[in-house]
């Protein structure tokens, strides 16, 4: 289901699946050609949702490659695997080391956020850049409210959970816009498509996501992130805003960090607003001094390469 969308972002689009350890298969596409931006989607996101970014971003001279970590879009979903975020990011570079890409500029969405930052700690050989869409240094795979959905997995299994939980994506994603006109019934189906192939995968994948624990905190970490991080943020009232604190904490330990803000727009920056976000892109490439504006060491900043 989501190789079609894929095919509206570029003239030819590699889709492949990419096995990371036994039974761990990542859906990945790869469209475009030029330098690397790989695009992370959140835990109810999927390629179908960088539809209209990627063709952005492919217009303007760049090879985009979706990975969906493990449990989310078309990627595997085994019962009993690692849903960390540690983990997630392994699987990430394990994949970008299939492709043989490095150096790649990350934009990752919601959750993958976290999973991307964990990446340029893992692996900086792999991230010359990360742009978050509302995403903050999550030290967890899920919600509080995420793991209270979990406890009732056993009724949504029992009475239709499709058709529930179609309900509540299209809810979710109202919810979490500035101007939600873009919410279509074509789009529910699109975010909800590959979860709803075989919900009691997709049921168990969100338990493992729920139970995971990770093996260290990110925030003791984000320091030995050296590469430039631009978080971008919608102004409107909406679900899944990154707290203050979280901001905070970005601010006070990444060497070089800012935060660019979109007017009117909610959680889904990139469905409301796609050219925000070649924006980001190219002042997080092309503008040393912006890129490094809120840095809280301006010379630590300054002697680190910024593109």
């Amino acid at each position: 289901m989501w190789l079609l969308p894929l095919l509206l972002f570029a003239d030819t689009v590699t889709v492949l699946n990419v096995q990371v350890a036994p039974a761990e298969t990542l859906a990945v596409s790869v469209a475009g050609r030029g330098d690397p931006v790989v695009l992370l989607p959140g835990v109810f996101g999927s390629a179908y949702g960088f539809r209209l970014v990627g063709q952005l971003i492919t217009a303007d001279g760049f090879q985009v490659i979706v990975i969906e970590p493990l449990g989310i879009g078309g990627s595997a979903r085994p019962r009993h695997a690692d849903y960390s975020l540690t983990s997630q990011a392994a699987r990430v570079a394990a994949v970008l080391d299939t492709l043989d890409v490095e150096h790649a500029i990350v934009i990752a969405h919601s959750l993958g956020a976290s999973i991307a930052y964990r990446l340029a700690v893992q692996r900086p050989d792999l991230v010359t850049g990360i742009i978050s869409l509302d995403g903050g240094p999550a030290e967890e795979a899920s919600t509080p409210g995420f793991r209270r959905m979990m406890r009732f997995s056993p009724l949504l299994r029992l009475f239709g959970g499709e058709r529930l939980v179609r309900g509540q994506v299209y809810r979710n994603l109202v919810e979490s816009s500035g101007d939600a006109s873009w919410v279509t019934e074509e789009v529910v189906e699109g975010y909800t498509s590959d979860a709803a192939r075989d919900f009691g995968a997709t049921l168990d994948a969100y338990k493992g996501m729920a139970e995971a624990q990770e093996p260290w905190a990110l925030a003791s970490r984000l320091s030995e992130i050296n590469c430039p991080v631009l978080l971008l943020l919608g102004t409107a009232p909406h679900n899944g805003a990154v707290p203050p604190e979280e901001i905070a904490l970005l601010r006070d330990s990444l060497p070089v960090f800012a935060v660019d803000s979109v007017p009117g727009v909610g959680h889904f920056v990139f469905e409301e607003q796609p050219s925000a976000v070649l924006e980001a892109m190219a002042r997080l490439r092309g503008d040393r001094t912006m890129a490094c504006s809120d840095a809280p060491n301006e010379e630590l900043c300054l002697e680190q390469p910024c593109s």
